[in-house]
């Protein structure tokens, strides 16, 4: 385990080979699991107001349940997350080519938005979870995610580089490099 200012980083982040291939699992994490992507509070509120420029990019489905019932729900641990469809489609799941996307991302691409998506969705594989003293970093193993493992494992990328942009987004340039001097001096 590494400890980065007030976060606990699992071994998992540094040692797992890691690299999304959207054509190999067509987007799955975006797909499955029994709740949407984990929101925090600020990025609910933020989300409330980008609605009218992401809204042309949503799915008739997606725009009917948040027009009926809001963008977030509470998942059984009793945390935030995106409102979800038919028991698995996150409101935001889009379609491009079979491979399912973010219409949150899709707005951020084209220029319409300067937030580029939940830092759930950013950071995933990797869950925060945000205890009181600390913070914990951990690895969510998930069969979606197996091509992504062997193409990691292929080209000997770990998941702490897979990810750097979200981490860096998340936690700052400073600990990002915190993280790199701990696992390299090991």
């Amino acid at each position: 385990m590494l400890v980065i200012e007030n976060c606990i980083v699992s071994e998992d982040i540094k040692e797992v080979k890691f690299c999304c291939n959207l054509q190999k699992c067509k987007g799955a994490c975006c797909v499955e699991g029994d709740a949407g992507a984990p929101l925090e509070k600020s990025e609910v509120k933020l989300l409330k107001k980008l609605m009218p420029k992401i809204k042309p990019f949503l799915n008739e489905k997606g725009l009917k349940e948040i027009e009926k019932h809001g963008i977030s729900d509470i998942d059984v641990t009793g945390q935030l997350c995106t409102r979800i469809i038919n028991g698995k489609d996150c409101v935001f799941l889009i379609y491009e080519d079979g491979i399912a996307k973010c219409a949150i991302e899709k707005a951020f691409e084209k220029g319409k938005i300067d937030f580029q998506k939940p830092i759930s969705c950013h950071l995933y594989p990797i869950r925060v979870q945000d205890y009181s003293e600390f913070i914990a970093l951990n690895y969510h193993s998930w069969d979606v995610c197996k091509c992504a493992l062997e193409e990691g494992k292929e080209k000997n990328i770990p998941l702490y580089v897979m990810l750097k942009e979200p981490l860096i987004r998340r936690f700052g340039d400073k600990w990002y490099r915190e993280l790199i001097m701990q696992i390299e001096g090991e």
